[in-house]
C-alpha cells in the first residue's frame, strides 16, 4: 500500500468513527462493522449475513453518509421504511421513502429532494425501484450505494422468496459503478449462492457474523393443549410485555388472540385477510405501546424494528429452521433477556409435509423444502443443546457443548433405550397395512377396543394390547422421534398415515439402537449463559442495570415525547440508551453526551428535559 492510499484509509477510519459517535451516539463498532464500512464505503460490494439485532443497519446507513451522494435502500415494507427514516431524522441524517403510501405531491417532492442532492438515504420499494421512471430518475441523481435489504428474498430457496426481488440483478447492469451491499439474518449456504448469483455478488466478499443470539432462550414443549400451554407461559414469565405469537392459519390467529385478550392479556390479531386499516391500526398499536401481544400469521414481521420484544411463541411448526430463527430473531433486538418459545406435535410434521407436496413447486423444491423441514424437526426432536444444533445449521461450530440457555441445557432429558418401543411401534404400522395415524396406531397399542379397531379388526392382531408399558403422551412422543430419526413417515396423500422407511427394517431386525427422550417435568432452574451474563426466570429476567424508579420516570417521559412527535417511542430512546442514562445519572450535557444513543441531535433535542427528569428523581 502507498503512502498516500495510507494515509486516505486512515482519513476514512478517522471520518467513521467521528461519523458513528456524533450522528449515531455510539463509541465503536462491533463485530465486522468496521470491516464492511470501510470496504463499502471504498466503493466495493459485499453480501452481509449478520443475526437481527446485531447492526445490519449501520453497515449501509454509515458508508452512505461518507460517500458522495445518496444511498438508495431497497426495503420490502412500509412499516420498516418509515420506522427506518423516523430514526434516522431523529438523528439528523436526511431521510426519506418513496412508497404506496405517499401521495402524488409528497412523492414528487421527495423525487426533487434527491435530484437536488438533499438527501442522504432513500428507502425504495423492489417493485417501484424497478420501474422505468424511477430507474430513470436515479440515473439522474447522485447516488452512493444501492443497499439491499432481506436479500434472501431474491432467493427461492429462502424462507420468504419474493418474485418482485429477481429484477434487482438490473442494479448492476445499469449502475455498474455504485457499490452494492446485500443484507440479510438468514441463509443457509444453497441461499448465499443463489443471491450472489442472482444479485452479480459472486465475485464479492461475504462477510458472515456469528449468528447467536445469546440473550434468546430456546424453549420446545410437546403439545398438548396449546392455547392453555401459551398462557401459562406468558403468565409465568412474560405478564405485561411486548410479545409475538406465530399460527399457521388466519382462524387460529382470531381464535388465539381472543382466547389471550379473555385470560386479561392484551392481544390483537394480524394477518393478510384483515382489512387494510386494522391491520395498520393493530400493527400500529403493537409497535408505539407497551406490553401488547401481536398474534400473527407469517404475514407480520418482516422489518419489525421494535427492539423491546420480550418472547416470540410459535403455536404451529415454521417451515424451515431459517423461518424459525428469523422469526425468533424479532425477540430481544436490544440484547435484554428474551424468549423463543415453542409448542410441536407430530400433527405439526404432517400439516407441513401436506403443504409441500400440495404445492405447485418443482420437484427439486419440493425436495429441499422435505429436506428442510426434516431439520427443523431434528432441532426439535434433540436431546443436546438446541442453540449448538441450530448455529450447526448455518455452519457454525461451537467448542461450546451448552450454552446453559436452552431448555435442554437448563433442563437436560434423560436418553433411554428405546428400541423395543421402536419395534412395537413399527410392527403395528406395517401389520395395520401402513394406513393409519398415529392415534388409531396407540389405540391398538393400548389395546383400546375402539370402533375404528373394531372395524378393520384390529383387535385380533398380535400387536393389539401389546403397548400398555407407556401411555398415550409418551407413545407420541415415541412416534415423533421416530418420525424425526427417519424411521417412520407421515404420507401427506394418505392424510398422515404412518408408513415405514428404508431404515425400519434394521430397527425391526435388532441390528439398529433407538435411543429415545423421556419426558421431563419442573421449570427450569435459573442459569447463567456460556458469556456469563444472568438469565433465569422471573424479576432477575426484567431488572434494568440502574435505578429502576429513574429508568420508569425515562420511560414516562419517552412515552410523552414518542406522542407528541408521533413516532415510536424507541425511535425517541432505546430502552438500552435508558438503562445506560440510569445508571450513570449524569448531571451534565456532557455527561449525558458520553453515554451510548446519544448522539449531537438526541443531545440537542432531549438533553435538558433528559437533565430535568434525572434531577427530579434525585428529589
Amino acid at each position: 500500500m502507498t503512502l498516500a492510499a495510507s494515509r486516505l484509509d486512515d482519513d476514512l477510519d478517522a471520518r467513521a468513527l467521528s461519523t458513528l459517535n456524533h450522528v449515531f451516539g455510539l463509541p465503536g463498532f462491533r463485530g465486522h462493522q468496521e470491516q464492511i464500512v470501510r470496504h463499502v464505503a471504498g466503493g466495493g460490494d459485499c453480501l452481509v449475513l449478520m443475526p437481527t439485532g446485531g447492526g445490519k443497519s449501520l453497515c449501509y446507513q454509515l458508508p452512505a453518509l461518507l460517500r458522495d451522494g445518496c444511498g438508495i435502500v431497497v426495503s420490502p415494507l412500509i412499516a420498516l421504511m418509515r420506522d427506518q427514516v423516523a430514526g434516522l431524522l431523529e438523528a439528523g441524517v436526511r431521510a426519506a421513502a418513496l412508497n404506496s403510501s405517499l401521495s402524488y405531491a409528497e412523492a414528487d417532492a421527495i423525487e426533487r429532494q434527491l435530484l437536488a442532492g438533499e438527501l442522504d438515504l432513500l428507502y425504495v420499494a423492489p417493485e417501484r425501484l424497478l420501474t422505468p421512471r424511477c430507474l430513470s430518475m436515479l440515473a439522474r441523481a447522485k447516488l452512493s450505494l444501492f443497499a439491499i435489504d432481506e436479500a434472501h428474498c431474491v432467493s427461492q430457496w429462502g424462507h420468504d422468496f419474493r418474485p418482485e426481488y429477481v429484477g434487482l440483478s438490473a442494479i448492476a447492469e445499469k449502475f455498474p459503478n455504485v457499490p452494492r451491499i446485500a443484507l440479510t439474518a438468514t441463509a443457509d449456504a444453497l441461499t448465499r449462492r443463489e443471491i450472489t448469483e442472482r444479485l452479480g455478488l459472486t465475485e464479492a466478499p461475504c462477510f458472515v457474523s456469528s449468528f447467536d443470539r445469546p440473550n434468546i432462550r430456546y424453549t420446545i414443549v410437546d403439545k398438548q393443549n396449546a392455547p392453555a400451554q401459551l398462557k401459562a407461559f406468558i403468565a409465568d414469565k412474560h405478564t405485561g410485555h411486548s410479545g409475538v405469537v406465530y399460527c399457521l392459519s388466519r382462524a387460529k390467529v382470531e381464535d388465539t388472540a381472543a382466547a389471550l385478550c379473555k385470560a386479561g392479556i392484551t392481544a390483537l390479531p394480524y394477518h393478510a385477510g384483515l382489512p387494510a386499516g386494522t391491520r395498520a391500526a393493530n400493527q400500529d398499536r403493537f409497535i408505539n405501546e407497551d406490553g401488547v401481544v401481536i398474534v400473527a400469521t407469517i404475514a407480520f414481521g418482516m422489518g419489525i424494528d421494535k427492539p423491546d420484544v420480550r418472547f416470540v411463541a410459535h403455536l404451529d411448526l415454521p417451515k424451515s429452521i431459517e423461518a424459525y430463527y428469523q422469526e425468533t430473531g424479532r425477540a430481544g433486538r436490544d440484547g435484554k433477556p428474551s424468549d423463543a418459545w415453542m409448542a410441536y406435535g407430530l400433527s405439526d410434521i404432517v400439516q407441513q409435509r401436506r403443504m409441500i407436496d400440495e404445492s405447485t413447486g418443482s420437484e427439486a423444491f419440493k425436495r429441499v423444502s422435505a429436506g428442510k423441514l426434516d431439520a427443523l424437526v431434528g432441532l426439535c426432536e434433540s436431546t443436546g443443546c438446541r442453540r449448538t444444533r441450530l448455529l450447526g445449521y448455518f455452519g457454525e461450530t461451537s467448542t461450546d457443548l451448552q450454552c446453559g440457555n436452552c431448555d435442554n441445557c437448563l433442563n437436560p432429558p434423560k436418553v433411554q433405550d428405546g428400541t423395543v418401543a421402536a419395534q412395537k411401534l413399527l410392527s403395528c404400522a406395517y401389520r395395520t397395512g401402513q394406513r393409519f395415524g398415529a392415534q388409531h396406531l396407540i389405540d391398538v397399542l393400548l389395546g383400546r377396543l375402539t370402533e375404528r379397531v373394531g372395524q378393520f379388526g384390529h383387535d385380533k392382531l398380535s400387536v393389539f394390547g401389546i403397548g400398555g408399558e407407556l401411555n398415550e403422551k409418551q407413545w407420541r412422543a415415541v412416534i415423533r422421534q421416530l418420525v424425526s430419526l427417519g424411521h417412520l413417515h407421515p404420507d401427506s396423500e394418505a392424510f398422515g398415515a404412518l408408513k415405514l422407511t428404508e431404515t425400519s427394517r434394521t430397527v425391526l431386525k435388532g441390528e439398529t439402537q433407538v435411543m429415545l427422550r423421556e419426558q421431563t417435568g419442573g421449570r427450569p432452574p435459573r442459569a447463567r449463559s456460556r458469556r456469563g451474563d444472568l438469565v433465569g426466570g422471573g424479576a432477575a429476567r426484567d431488572a434494568t442495570a440502574g435505578d429502576p424508579e429513574l429508568f420508569a420516570a425515562l420511560k414516562a417521559w419517552r412515552a410523552s415525547v414518542a406522542r407528541e412527535r408521533g413516532v415510536p417511542a424507541y425511535v425517541v430512546l432505546h430502552d438500552a440508551t435508558m438503562d445506560g442514562i440510569a445508571a450513570a445519572r449524569p448531571r451534565s450535557l456532557d455527561e449525558l453526551r458520553g453515554i451510548a444513543g446519544i448522539g449531537d441531535k438526541k443531545l440537542e433535542h432531549y438533553g435538558a428535559a433528559l437533565l430535568a427528569v434525572i434531577d427530579a428523581a434525585r428529589r
